[in-house]
């Protein structure tokens, strides 16, 4: 069992802007704070994601081939919480649309630090 993920941020105070009003909508809440975490909870799930700086002192990077999926109810979820990442500074890596002849439906984006992340709706009769 995953206990938690984490992402790194070389600005603790933007990314927390960033990610409660993002994760907000994945009904997903700020549990704990300190001077360089974040974590988060989601409903329905014990794991939780941290977003923290750097605890060697070095910048934070984002890892080529690194990616947080967000697993949303409805496709049109996904385009609100795309739609709401950009209006904050996300850069697009793949508009909201169906991916994998139909299988899901997706939008990738970056966060202010550069991590990739994935919101996507997969209908539960098919697999992952």
């Amino acid at each position: 069992m995953i206990s938690h993920l984490t992402l790194g941020t070389n600005n603790l105070h933007a990314a927390i802007e960033y990610y409660d009003q993002v994760l907000k909508l994945l009904e997903a809440k700020q549990i704990a704070k300190t001077e360089l975490v974040a974590f988060y909870a989601f409903a329905n799930s014990n794991t939780k994601l941290a977003i923290t700086k750097p605890h060697n002192g070095e910048p934070a990077t984002s890892g080529n081939g690194t990616m947080l999926a967000l697993r949303a109810p409805n496709d049109q979820l996904v385009i609100k919480v795309y739609d709401l990442a950009l209006s904050l500074g996300s850069q697009c890596e793949g508009a909201p649309g169906p991916r994998d002849n139909n299988a899901y439906f997706a939008a990738y984006f970056r966060d202010l630090d550069g991590n990739k992340l994935v919101v996507f709706h997969r209908p539960e009769n098919t697999t992952p």
